[in-house]
């Protein structure tokens, strides 16, 4: 069932057995989960892995907004499936995943039809907001070393490990800054004891 396997913890019945039958699909790290400005037809929800969404701007730049986590959703995908509206955001699975691939339209019948469901939504949805505020007060408070080793710390609490696979064009990408800006302060961040480097991984102290 899923709310053995996610964070999830469903009490309507009739809800845990529609879950229950849809369909579970299987995703390998780098692969493109959502493609900027694609229609969503499904939304999914993460039973395992880890999911990165991302802000491009005109340049092709991006920046990582927040992580998926299992038993969530990704919220942008369900309003602009809901309102059959382009989505704005890309989204990478970061790790191996298993999702539960929900068609649009059990969405909305859902959302009249369980309660529960809605609560979970509206959760969702301010966490959501939450991690976008948090991102917009690292780009407009935080130094550019500081948010580089946040976004590390929290790679490693959701891994529950010390060592992070990640190049530093990645993590340039995820900043929203350049490589070689991202590879000075590592190498500072380094000198100070606080990680170390080795090739296309990053060992937090």
């Amino acid at each position: 069932m899923l709310n053995s396997i996610t964070n999830i913890n469903f009490h309507e019945k009739e809800l845990k057995d529609e879950l229950d039958a849809i369909e579970h699909m299987y995703f390998k790290a780098g692969e493109e989960l959502i493609r900027v400005n694609s229609y969503i037809k499904v939304i999914p929800l993460l039973v395992t892995g880890l999911i990165g969404v991302y802000r491009m701007d005109e340049e092709g730049r991006e920046i990582l907004l927040y992580y998926i986590k299992p038993g969530e959703t990704c919220i942008m995908s369900f309003l602009a499936g809901i309102n059959n509206n382009t989505i704005k955001l890309r989204a990478v699975i970061e790790e191996d995943c298993e999702l539960i691939i929900i068609p649009v339209d059990k969405v909305i019948q859902w959302v009249k039809k369980y309660p529960e469901w809605v609560d979970y939504i509206f959760k969702l949805y301010n966490k959501r907001f939450e991690d976008l505020l948090e991102v917009v007060n690292a780009i407009a408070f935080q130094k550019m070393d500081e948010r580089i080793f946040q976004n590390l710390q929290k790679k490693s609490e959701m891994s529950e490990k010390k060592e992070i696979s990640i190049t530093h064009q990645q993590l340039a990408d995820e900043i929203g800054t350049t490589r070689e800006v991202v590879s000075r302060l590592l190498k500072k961040m380094e000198r100070d004891g606080l990680l170390s480097l080795g090739r296309n991984k990053i060992v937090l102290m």
